[in-house]
């Protein structure tokens, strides 16, 4: 009877109620659906599960998710309920609440590539003069839209603080198959039109005395770059230890800007490159391994890491892996703040 239940409620239309505003979701369609096709202003973006932005708690009721909402959203937020709207289809009635105010602040400014510098052989950095002025916090993405590639659009960090002059600028990373980032890679961009919509994430530095721990995987590092600008133009004061993970010594980039940074800044500065795949008997004579296993072994070895405040970016399992060290060592949840990056090949690969 239960099982005839279920098929009965899935096979006809259901009640969702969105901040206390009922709308009707159809058989098969997913609460983002509803929502925008009701007029319902439910943030979003890449609409695949890929970036968080439509994440809301779910009060009550149950839904089918279409893909693995653990794999973008964190521990704690899944433990409070949260699901992302756009990959779930609801089992019955439903209530949700999201927070509306950060897509009230999000804007669309056209623009045009003016540089386009190659950092790694699969790392572009794309710098765009916008038409007008896109506030945003350093640490948080875009959406970013080419014309020559009409119809898709990606999500990519800042990977500079907000400038007086509106210039942005991204750190393109090629992916495998990846449409966008290939046409990035490929093409002559130049003078191109763009469009960046923003800002999104909730991935920024707080305001606190206590040091700041900061892990970044590949392209990953581009947000925490911005951050770290940000706070050296604010007066920061805070001792950093920044622990990047890349796979070789060709893979490392913007080691000129972090030089200057660490020149700069006020207090104690700790570069930590780790190499996972660096070849043996190479010049290198740095760390090797899993950036997350150095992190284990060697950074939480001094206790003044108990009191920081971590912040981490990259790729999902590297994320969550630093995230659960952490944990483990004593480092409060509401201490650590995270911000996945997840690409349409990863999530193909979670599914």
């Amino acid at each position: 009877m239960r099982w005839l239940l279920s098929k009965f409620q899935a096979d006809k239309p259901v009640t969702a109620l969105v901040n206390d505003v009922a709308i009707t979701v159809q058989p098969k369609e997913t609460l983002l659906q509803a929502a925008l096709r009701q007029g319902i202003d439910f943030p979003h973006s890449c609409r695949v599960g890929g970036c968080a932005t439509c994440k809301c708690r779910l009060v009550e009721g149950r839904v089918k998710e279409l893909t693995q909402a653990g794999y973008i959203l964190s521990d704690a937020e899944l433990d409070q309920g949260y699901i992302l709207a756009c990959q779930s289809v609801p089992r019955g009635d439903v209530k949700v609440t999201v927070d509306t105010q950060g897509a009230a602040a999000r804007q669309q400014v056209a623009g045009r590539v003016i540089a386009q510098d190659h950092l790694t052989h699969d790392i572009v950095r794309l710098r765009i003069q916008l038409d007008g002025t896109l506030p945003y916090k350093a640490g948080q993405f875009a959406q970013l839209a080419i014309a020559g590639l009409p119809g898709v659009s990606r999500s990519y960090s800042f990977a500079t603080r907000m400038q007086p002059d509106a210039q942005v600028s991204f750190f393109v990373r090629k992916v495998p198959g990846g449409v966008f980032s290939s046409h990035i890679h490929a093409q002559a961009l130049v003078g191109q039109s763009v469009s960046v919509e923003g800002p999104m994430g909730d991935f920024w530095l707080r305001t606190a005395e206590a040091p700041m721990l900061m892990v970044a995987g590949g392209s990953g590092l581009a947000p925490v770059l911005a951050i770290l600008e940000e706070a050296l133009c604010a007066g920061v004061k805070r001792p950093v230890t920044l622990l990047f993970g890349a796979r070789t010594q060709a893979d490392l980039c913007a080691l000129d800007t972090l030089t200057e940074l660490a020149r700069q800044w006020p207090r104690h500065f700790a570069f930590v490159p780790v190499l996972s795949q660096e070849p043996e008997g190479s010049s290198w004579q740095g760390l090797r391994g899993l950036v997350v296993d150095v992190l284990a072994e060697h950074a939480l070895s001094d206790r003044t890491f108990a009191d920081s405040h971590a912040y981490l970016c990259g790729p999902p399992p590297m994320v969550d892996s630093a995230r659960a060290v952490l944990l483990q060592r004593g480092l409060p949840g509401a201490h650590i703040h995270a911000d996945r990056f997840t690409t349409q090949h990863d999530l193909a690969a979670a599914a």
